[in-house]
């Protein structure tokens, strides 16, 4: 799996003008199931986020993770973090998953997250969305099971 994370004051997404999922403090999680991702993958990318130390501490130093600070969390399916860019100017997106597993792992992931105590919502997969959010920092980090989680 492959996700976008952002730290944000606030975030929200919306679907046909209206407000679908919004997070104040905290993550901004756009992620993309792959071919081949596991459920196991998509715990363990829920984990590693949650415990991630991206938020400051009392010394203005990244030591705290989404679970120290009770922050918020809104995750937004994103397939397009599949892109293949490498030949030609169309990007290809024949390795993301297919829309039924992909709806499925992100699903999967959200409540993966959700388990482990932050506030989680989530937009719509497969919807046309309008995200807009207040990124923190800024500070963003892209994540990729295939680097660090053996398939199961």
């Amino acid at each position: 799996m492959r996700a976008l994370v952002q730290r944000v004051s606030e975030a929200a997404v919306r679907v046909d003008g209206e407000t679908i999922g919004q997070c104040g403090a905290g993550l901004l999680i756009l992620i993309c199931a792959m071919r081949g991702d596991t459920a196991a993958q998509a715990e363990h990318l829920a984990q590693k986020i949650a415990k991630m130390r991206i938020f400051k501490d009392e010394a203005g130093k990244m030591n705290r993770a989404l679970l120290d600070i009770g922050g918020e969390a809104l995750v937004v399916s994103q397939f397009t973090l599949a892109a293949d860019t490498r030949t030609g100017n169309r990007p290809g997106f024949s390795q993301a998953a297919d829309p039924e597993t992909g709806r499925a792992l992100y699903e999967h992931f959200a409540q993966s997250l959700a388990a482990l105590g932050p506030k989680v919502e989530t937009g719509q997969f497969g919807a046309d969305m309008k995200v807009s959010l207040i990124n923190d920092g800024p500070v963003t980090i892209w994540l990729d099971t295939e680097a660090s989680t053996p398939k199961n």
